[in-house]
């Protein structure tokens, strides 16, 4: 069974485009004879995520850490007592190809790390900071750019270093440091993009919009 592993704090405004996205590739997936299944990982959440994500019929899981790593590793966990031996990880303000898990899978990897890609710049993203943005991003084959929105890990690579650690931000990181170090095959491509926010309230420390607001304070 393939799993898809989304974390959401707060995410009522952008996970219903995310569901959307990851059920055209989950169909695509089943269609090709895959069997799939979803987990949203409501981490602390205050708003009307619940009630997107029931819509979407996909499994809940409640939990109160405030922390992306925890919620990753609880949702993977969760997924692995069902069966799961693919692990696909996005996030909920992020939308991925309708090609996402049959791609992730073509690879013959047991890591997949995929790019991620700007939908809609914001009007404070101002040219200088999209140009400082591309010149430092690598969207080609052979990468190495690591993230929780677009990353793909075999079952067992994933259990033998002991899953997503309980860390605020760059849990995706370490993971795929431990399995580099553990000799896991590691494909880094390109070629299934997705579509992530570049939005200024970051739901994780040191994440991508953090991220974005120190390019735009180097440009300052």
């Amino acid at each position: 069974m393939i799993a898809v592993i989304i974390p959401a704090h707060n995410e009522a405004r952008r996970l219903g485009r995310c569901l959307k996205s990851v059920k055209t590739a989950v169909d695509q997936a089943q269609q090709a004879g895959h069997q799939v299944e979803v987990v949203v990982v409501l981490d602390s959440c205050t708003d009307s995520s619940a009630a997107v994500a029931k819509r979407h019929g996909v499994h809940l899981l409640h939990i109160d850490a405030r922390n992306v790593g925890t919620a990753r590793r609880c949702g993977a966990a969760f997924m692995l007592r069902r069966g799961a031996r693919w692990l696909a990880c996005t996030d909920a303000d992020s939308q991925v190809p309708p090609t996402w898990l049959l791609s992730q899978l073509g690879c013959s990897a047991e890591v997949v790390c995929g790019t991620v890609h700007v939908q809609h710049w914001q009007p404070w993203q101002t040219a200088d900071l999209r140009k400082l943005y591309r010149s430092r991003y690598q969207a080609q084959e052979g990468h190495r750019h690591v993230h929780g929105a677009n990353l793909g890990i075999c079952a067992a690579a994933y259990e033998r270093v002991g899953g997503f650690q309980p860390l605020p931000a760059h849990e995706d990181v370490q993971l795929v440091a431990d399995l580099q170090a553990s000799g896991a095959r590691i494909v880094w491509t390109a070629r299934h993009s997705v579509a992530t926010s570049s939005r200024r309230d970051s739901r994780a420390r040191d994440g991508f919009a953090d991220y974005l607001a120190g390019l735009q304070a180097h440009l300052m």
